[in-house]
């Protein structure tokens, strides 16, 4: 499989484990339960590739380094990727309204966009105070 035009890397099951200083059992006791998914070959091979390698060192570091059990662990997983999702329907949404609202005025755009405090686009009118005489 090519990804952006390099050649992407996968790993056997031995080589991840020693890696990352695991059992191959545990590796897949984490595919088992849905934590990890890695590709097969045609021989039926498990493949890590680097998105793989990333996921399991997310899951390591949710189990050795702050104790979460696997349910736990799927628990974050499937949070994570809803972040995911919100942030990438976020990002549609405010394309959408870029080229909808704001075509031509991409500047104005991104004050807005990131802007703390809703800002509008109004003018400010100065108003000169007039002094009255009191009678």
């Amino acid at each position: 499989m090519k990804k952006n035009g390099e050649q992407s890397k996968y790993y056997h099951i031995s080589s991840v484990a020693r890696l990352y200083d695991i059992h191959p059992q545990t590796l897949r006791l984490y595919e088992r339960e849905g934590l990890l998914k890695p590709s097969r070959s045609e021989g039926n091979t498990r493949l890590y590739s680097d998105e793989d390698l990333k996921q399991l060192e997310v899951i390591l570091n949710l189990s050795r380094d702050l104790g979460v059990n696997l349910a736990g662990i799927e628990i974050v997983l499937n949070m994570r990727r809803k972040i995911e999702q919100i942030e990438s329907e976020v990002n549609q949404f405010l394309e959408y309204i870029r080229h909808n609202f704001f075509e031509g005025r991409d500047e104005e755009f991104e004050k807005t966009r990131v802007s703390l405090v809703r800002q509008s686009s109004a003018k400010l009118v100065i108003i000169k105070k007039i002094d009255t005489i009191d009678e």
